[in-house]
């Protein structure tokens, strides 16, 4: 790029840097609450709130809690939840048949958040492994993940979410195909308006040891998810990535993780100039707060200059369980 400044000293950058006002005025990207999705635990039984002990401030919450902190994510103005069941280890099973349960947690807790705050969005999580006794994403079958059954069983678990109320159908499963079959089978039903925020470019990585734990996916694990989530190495396949789903019909697309992505998300929205989201992991989110826990950086501005990465690089969003405590700072 050419520069444009005059030379030194008819130049000084240093002026647009001289007070609060001045900065504030030339800022180029800016964080806003409606930026913000807040991933949400939950839980059986009633009046529960479980710490996750990887993620210091994290809680487990029952149905019912989960209402009081969806009442409170509309207060702050927080636009959207999304949901994550912690399943009971009794209701894992290989052919992963609670994940479509009409009643299952998270249907449960669609309905009870759409009764008490119907116009706070809900994004839900498509995907087997909360569900399914080896862990996995998807069925495995003399020890292969199956892609074209495991898109059967993902089309059933989304209807069944979208019946519920969900307003934002989040697969994550990194299954060939599958946006394609959700969406022809959610217009069929009727289901025009349902949103599909697909993670498109999911990544095989080590950053998301600590959410295994909050959803009790950590122990049923057998092997890894290699064959289905991305190498680290591979950006050009992440962009065929989004651009398949946005050609089977997503409306906006995910980067999972998020901070050593963030050449991905920058180059995905400037290739598509679709809605681009970044899901900021467990693993991010556990070693700024270990880190600010033993004093060796302030907590508050690492989590802000994280978020505002994201924005730099072109998300329009992030998933960020920062979310309420970032919506308190920016309402001031």
């Amino acid at each position: 790029m050419t520069s444009t400044l005059a030379p030194f000293p008819a130049a000084r950058p240093r002026r647009l840097r001289t007070s609060a006002a001045i900065r504030n005025l030339t800022r180029e990207n800016e964080l806003s609450v409606n930026d913000l999705i807040w991933p949400v635990f939950v839980r059986d039984g009633k009046g529960m709130e479980e710490p996750v002990q990887s993620m210091p401030g994290v809680l487990r919450r029952s149905v019912d809690k989960v209402v009081e902190a969806a009442i409170e994510a509309h207060a702050l103005g927080i636009p959207a939840l999304c949901l994550f069941p912690y399943t009971d280890p009794s209701l894992k099973t290989e052919d992963c048949a609670e994940a479509w349960n009409s009643d299952n947690l998270c249907n449960r807790a669609i309905r009870a958040i759409k009764a008490a705050v119907p116009e706070l969005a809900i994004m839900t999580d498509v995907a087997l492994d909360p569900y399914n006794i080896n862990g996995h994403d998807g069925f495995v079958i003399d020890g292969e993940i199956r892609n074209d059954e495991t898109v059967e069983a993902l089309v059933k678990m989304t209807l069944a979410q979208a019946e519920a109320g969900a307003d934002i159908i989040g697969p994550s499963d990194m299954m060939d195909g599958r946006v394609g079959a959700m969406r022809s089978a959610l217009e069929a039903r009727g289901f025009h308006n349902v949103k599909i925020l697909s993670y498109s470019a999911k990544y095989a990585s080590g950053f998301y040891g600590p959410f295994r734990d909050a959803v009790g996916a950590s122990g049923a694990l057998k092997g890894d998810k290699k064959t289905y989530q991305m190498d680290a190495g591979n950006s050009d396949e992440a962009l065929r990535m989004i651009a398949r789903d946005l050609r089977e019909g997503a409306d906006m697309v995910m980067i999972k993780p998020g901070l050593a992505y963030l050449d991905i998300c920058h180059q995905v929205k400037r290739a598509y100039r679709v809605p681009t989201f970044a899901y900021q992991v467990s693993g991010e989110y556990a070693m700024i707060q270990a880190a600010a826990q033993n004093g060796w950086i302030d907590g508050e501005q690492v989590m802000l200059e994280s978020l505002m990465a994201f924005r730099r690089a072109g998300c329009d969003g992030v998933l960020t369980y920062f979310a309420p405590q970032v919506a308190r700072l920016l309402n001031g």
